[in-house]
């Protein structure tokens, strides 16, 4: 049985990989108000995604207040990838569901 990683496995760390994977790099408020977290619990899940080396921070001096943009390492990409990978690997979405009868009577499903 594939192994999820549980780092990942919890669903808000989950949400901020996904979507940092899409967007590349996000500030804290766009990731707070994407994610609609609080700035407690969003600080306490970046903080163990970056302990992992999942998530990298850089300070943006650019404007009149420095912001703080957070951005998935190749580190995190590719645990991403692998948890679902896995997670695929679990549910049987390429296989059709068998039928109560089927599983009273423990008929198995031939793979295609």
């Amino acid at each position: 049985m594939e192994i999820l990683d549980p780092l990942l496995h919890q669903p808000l760390r989950t949400q901020l990989a996904a979507f940092l994977a899409g967007a590349g790099e996000a500030t804290f408020t766009e990731l707070k108000r994407q994610l609609d977290v609080s700035d407690g619990n969003l600080d306490s899940h970046l903080k163990k995604l970056i302990a992992a080396d999942y998530v990298s921070i850089r300070k943006d001096d650019s404007a009149a207040r420095t912001q703080t943009c957070y951005a998935l390492t190749e580190t995190g990409r590719t645990a991403l990838q692998n948890y679902i990978l896995a997670l695929q690997k679990l549910l049987p979405l390429d296989r059709p569901a068998m039928s109560a009868q089927d599983k009273q009577n423990g008929t198995k499903l031939q793979s295609a």
